[in-house]
């Protein structure tokens, strides 16, 4: 399944690769070591929005996710209640850097996953999808939720 997953992802970085300098509200571009990726993305920018997630969803694309941004930085703490499929969170600082990955997260439970201190965001994909590409610490995201004075990878002006 997770080769699956990768493969979509793949078919999707080279598909997005003649928009890769264009930045989109429903697009995210991560970057490192490992390569580049691109995930179509939801975004959560409200209260209603953050407490709902993916909660009952039965799937997600393989190439798919969903972006949770913050007015500001913040401790964030995540839970998978109500949420029917595994994840994989990755925790963002407000430069744009992967600062924690929790992998696999369990459908349906309520213990708290700790995503630590000064997160701007947090983009949820498919369990194991981080492992399967490589997706490390210090990944770069980019979105043009960042304030591109301080983003490691900005958005390109238009």
């Amino acid at each position: 399944m997770i080769q699956r997953l990768a493969l979509a992802v793949t078919f999707a970085i080279g598909a997005g690769a003649a928009h890769a300098d264009q930045c989109t509200l429903t697009g995210v571009d991560l970057r490192g070591d490992w390569g580049q990726a691109h995930f179509n993305i939801e975004v959560a920018d409200d209260a209603d929005e953050h407490a709902k997630g993916l909660m009952f969803r039965e799937s997600l694309s393989a190439s798919g996710g969903m972006l949770f941004i913050y007015d500001t930085p913040r401790h964030a703490r995540f839970w998978m209640k109500n949420t029917l499929i595994p994840l994989d969170m990755l925790f963002i600082d407000s430069a744009g850097q992967v600062t924690r990955i929790a992998e696999n997260t369990r459908p349906l439970d309520e213990t708290p996953i700790d995503g630590g201190a000064d997160v701007l965001m947090i983009l949820e994909i498919n369990g194991g999808m981080a492992k399967s590409l490589g997706i490390s610490l210090g990944t770069q995201l980019r979105h043009p939720g960042f304030d591109s004075s301080i983003a490691l990878w900005p958005c390109e002006p238009e």
